[in-house]
């Protein structure tokens, strides 16, 4: 499947992605800046679809300001949340998922299940009747 199909949630976010695959992994680095990393889940959701979501963070009004731009806001939907969602290949090992947060880039590793799988072929037995 064509990787890109594999976005469910694609949004005007900040959380820019990179996907790469080595001989080992998945690899994703996704632009969080401004977010700790007690505000960013990384879940794997209804079997194998990655979920990135970044949550708490906003600007704070103060009534005494009065704004003449707010492109960061505007840009980031309002700078408190994103989510994106990614439906992972077949031949990864979801259980064993990592993710870190340096310097404003959230990096999460999916490693490949690289044992040999068996057949996808299933014999179906033919009756006269269902």
């Amino acid at each position: 499947m064509y990787p890109f199909r594999r976005f469910q949630e694609w949004s005007r976010s900040t959380a820019l992605i990179d996907w790469m695959e080595s001989n080992n992994s998945h690899i994703f680095k996704i632009n969080v800046p401004g977010y700790n990393k007690e505000d960013i889940k990384v879940q794997i959701e209804e079997g194998n679809v990655l979920s990135i979501r970044g949550e708490g963070i906003k600007e704070e009004k103060k009534e005494n300001l009065v704004w003449h731009v707010a492109e960061r806001e505007a840009f980031s939907g309002g700078g408190s949340e994103f989510l994106r969602r990614i439906e992972l290949p077949e031949n990864v090992k979801v259980d064993q998922v990592k993710a870190y947060v340096e310097n404003g880039v959230l990096t999460v590793v999916v490693p490949k299940d690289t044992s040999s799988k068996s057949s996808k072929v299933r014999n179906v037995n033919i009756t006269s009747k269902l």
